[in-house]
């Protein structure tokens, strides 16, 4: 998948989430996501807490860190 592609999984609008960037289609925070990994959980047990979630999206907020920054 590419860099544009991950990204385009990651939306910002002021009236979800006060306008932090977010999972497409969902209202869970990349912060929070970016969270959990540097607090030790494996993708893994992301997708096991938050089954809406796909692989790509955990990239994609890793992807959305490392090239656009929080």
């Amino acid at each position: 998948m590419t860099q544009k592609n991950l990204l385009s999984r990651i939306s910002i609008d002021p009236n979800i989430c006060f306008g932090k960037p977010c999972i497409r289609g969902h209202r869970i925070w990349v912060s929070l996501i970016l969270d959990f990994l540097a607090s030790g959980m494996t993708i893994d047990e992301i997708l096991e807490d938050y089954p809406s979630l796909e692989p790509d999206d955990i990239l994609a907020c890793l992807t959305y860190w490392r090239d656009i920054g929080l």
